[in-house]
């Protein structure tokens, strides 16, 4: 399967109308079968290098409209940046905090015990699991 055909049929099996732009961020994201963890300006800059013309706005207005039909997970990180990530199963993530990257964690080394009582009248949707991490300085 092609990079567009792999795209177009990502889009439509969500519902979501193929158009030009779409198709041409869909194919830098799921083209080549591979999971992606992506912030709005990498894959901005990855279209421009592939020379789609796609504004930064449009690519933000995208990932969101990806993530409301459910083809992204969006990962908000210090509630000023936010990655999306083309592998929608539940699964925790590593940050590197000098890269400033995001990559999948061992999922199957996951353990939770508990989760804290959460107020009444609500209920959890989702645990997001971003664990942080930093080279160790020599002293």
């Amino acid at each position: 399967m092609s990079p567009e055909e792999r795209g177009s049929n990502w889009l439509q099996g969500a519902g979501l109308r193929p158009t030009r732009q779409r198709l041409s961020l869909a194919k830098l994201l799921v083209g080549d079968g591979r999971d992606r963890h992506v912030t709005a300006e990498s894959l901005h800059a990855a279209s421009q290098k592939s020379g789609a013309s796609v504004s930064l706005a449009t690519v933000y207005n995208t990932l969101r409209a990806f993530s409301s039909a459910g083809l992204v997970n969006e990962i908000a990180m210090d509630g000023n940046k936010s990655y999306f990530d083309t592998r929608i199963d539940d699964h925790p993530h590593y940050f590197w905090e000098e890269s400033g990257d995001l990559t999948d964690a061992p999922k199957d080394e996951l353990r939770f015990e508990a989760l804290p009582q959460i107020p009444e009248g609500m209920e959890i949707t989702k645990v997001d699991v971003v664990i942080r991490m930093r080279k160790i300085s020599d002293c």
